[in-house]
């Protein structure tokens, strides 16, 4: 069975969703991110993916005290990510609760300085984000002209792989199915967490058949296109 990720986004310590990545398009939501993680974990899900969009857009973490607030409140997995960009960083997210931390802009940029990461953090995650096929940096705002398949190839110590389509997110009009099929086939032992598109739960059922191993949800969540019990389901089947 495919995992349910649940996705919480945050801004200036709030909840929120972007769409395509746009940080013009924002919409907040009112419950406390804690409170989030608490349902989400009361629903039985494994591991909550969190994003710092503000640390994203700054290039530094800047949300690392309510990193601190939803381990406090759950005892699950959290990956973290976002503004990621030095060891200290790093370590930073790890001792404020993260069990692992995703990074993609030091990967693209600095491919050796990520290898050491992988070497020394065992739950290092490399988060792809692509438009197509194109890995973006920065938050999204900046496009590299690599591509993605080229990138993974360049991490043979890679375990975990966070792969967002940027096109695809906050727009729930279904996952880059193709895209996941094709990574799963090329990297078949590396963990694929698909992230981008899911809009019901036929998404997460197609995401199941490409071969890819979780399934990050956001907007779906906070729009009731999904609901809590529809996750609490698939998680009691997995």
């Amino acid at each position: 069975m495919i995992e349910i990720v649940p996705a919480i986004d945050l801004m200036d310590g709030r909840c929120v969703r972007l769409s395509q990545g746009d940080f013009a398009q924002k919409k907040e939501y009112s419950a406390a991110p804690e409170q989030m993680a608490a349902v989400f974990a009361g629903a039985g899900v494994r591991r909550i993916h969190v994003v710092d969009l503000d640390g994203a857009k700054a290039g530094k973490p800047c949300n690392l005290a309510v990193l601190e607030r939803i381990r406090a409140s759950v005892g699950v997995d959290i990956e973290w990510g976002g503004g990621i960009k030095t060891e200290g960083d790093v370590r930073a997210a790890f001792s404020a609760g993260a069990t692992a931390v995703v990074c993609g802009t030091v990967a693209v940029r600095e491919p050796d300085t990520f290898r050491r990461w992988l070497e020394i953090f065992p739950a290092m995650v490399l988060g792809a984000d692509v438009r197509g096929s194109s890995l973006a940096t920065d938050g999204w705002l900046k496009d590299s002209g690599k591509d993605i398949s080229e990138l993974v190839r360049s991490f043979p110590a890679l375990k975990e792989l966070v792969v967002t389509q940027i096109s695809r997110d906050g727009m729930l009009a279904g996952p880059d199915v193709e895209l996941y099929r094709r990574l799963k086939a090329e990297f078949p032992s590396i963990v694929l967490t698909a992230s981008g598109g899911v809009g019901n739960m036929a998404d997460i059922a197609a995401l199941q058949e490409s071969g890819a191993d979780r399934a990050i949800v956001g907007k779906a969540i906070y729009e009731n296109r999904i609901t809590m019990e529809e996750i609490a389901l698939w998680c009691a089947k997995g």
